[in-house]
């Protein structure tokens, strides 16, 4: 006798005649044959009740005010516009477009749930992202998200909020770089020294001690101390001098800096992650991080372009920016580069927490 699974494959097994199995699925499927009915009559009056109570409920959830801002945005907005709302991506947006040029405007939020792939959540859901695109539950999470990732070591984002002004470090094989911006992204200072070659040879940590405590002398008084942290893959056994020459740097900046402008105690030094700043600047391909020199020549355009620039340049720095730019056309000084995006990323990233 034939049976099967629902969504299963289907089996035969043998099983007698007269037996008391066969006799009980007989009756069993006579049953169910002689007992469904044949046709369905819908409860007009209690499909009219829910719709009724879904109207209350849409009306009780949103003011007249509300609901008006929203209905101007489904009878106006193009599918392409509605996409830029996360729950009307994909078919959702093309639906609301059809219905609305076969059937007119939507007179209230109600009529929304008369769209294929529509129901009462799903209405309340885009109604509440169209309201406010930027907050709920994506927000929510935001402002929870763990910063360990980021920088280490932990920092109360209570200090965060409170920072004024930042040196962002970024150091190299030749050359060391750093960044010090404000709250208001703009740039208070802003070199490099590549007067060194910590790399040419084996060097004491003596000579480390001097060369840093020079460089150190030089930077700014600032809330934060943020240096890259760059990840090397250990198994490669070339890459040894060069990991070790990054460890003795990042360790000799974290003591020397922290001594040198200790508050109270509380850390002075962080460490950020370099593939995160990549990826808030969509510099990343792969595991690999491209160069970030276009951006930042952007970024100073746009100080003299724009009436408010994602970055301030002091005017009068302009000009020597460029020309530093220029005069250093002929070789690589990523750490230049990398020192400002690390800055605006902190920033963006740890105090302001939202991107642009």
């Amino acid at each position: 006798l034939p049976g099967s699974v629902p969504y299963g494959r289907w089996r035969c097994f043998p099983v007698p005649l007269g037996s008391f199995l066969f006799q009980a699925l007989r009756c069993s499927c006579c049953r169910k044959k002689s007992t469904a009915p044949k046709n369905i009559i819908p409860n007009v009056a209690f499909c009219d009740e829910n719709a009724k109570k879904s109207q209350n409920a849409l009306d009780k959830l949103f003011s007249s005010e509300q609901q008006a801002s929203i209905l101007h945005v489904l009878n106006t907005a193009s599918s392409k516009e509605l996409e830029a709302f996360k729950l009307l991506r994909g078919r959702r947006s093309t639906n609301v477009v059809e219905h609305r040029e076969k059937f007119g405007p939507f007179q209230n939020l109600e009529s929304l749930m008369n769209v294929p792939l529509f129901q009462y959540k799903t209405t309340v859901q885009v109604c509440n992202s169209i309201l406010c695109p930027e907050t709920g539950r994506k927000k929510k999470l935001q402002e929870n998200r763990p910063l360990g990732k980021l920088i280490k070591p932990d920092v109360g984002r209570e200090r965060l909020k409170a920072v004024n002004s930042i040196v962002s470090i970024v150091f190299g094989t030749r050359r060391i770089a750093w960044a010090h911006l404000d709250r208001k992204l703009a740039v208070l200072d802003w070199q490099q020294n590549d007067r060194w070659k910590l790399m040419d040879r084996t060097y004491s940590s003596s000579v480390y001690l001097e060369v840093i405590s020079s460089i150190i002398s030089k930077m700014p008084k600032a809330d934060f101390y943020v240096l890259e942290k760059t990840v090397l893959p250990i198994q490669n056994s070339s890459l040894f001098p060069i990991l070790l020459h990054f460890h003795i740097m990042e360790a000799m900046l974290y003591a020397l800096l922290n001594k040198t402008f200790a508050q109270d105690g509380q850390h002075q030094v962080l460490s950020m992650n370099r593939n995160a700043v990549g990826k808030h600047f969509e510099l990343m391909i792969g595991d690999s991080r491209t160069s970030g020199k276009e951006l930042v020549k952007q970024f100073l355009s746009e100080s003299v372009l724009k009436a408010d620039p994602r970055v301030v340049f002091p005017a009068d720095k302009v000009v020597h920016y460029r020309h530093m730019f220029s005069s250093t056309e002929s070789q690589r000084v990523e750490e230049l580069y990398d020192s400002l995006l690390q800055a605006i990323a902190f920033y963006e990233l740890a105090v302001f927490d939202a991107k642009p």
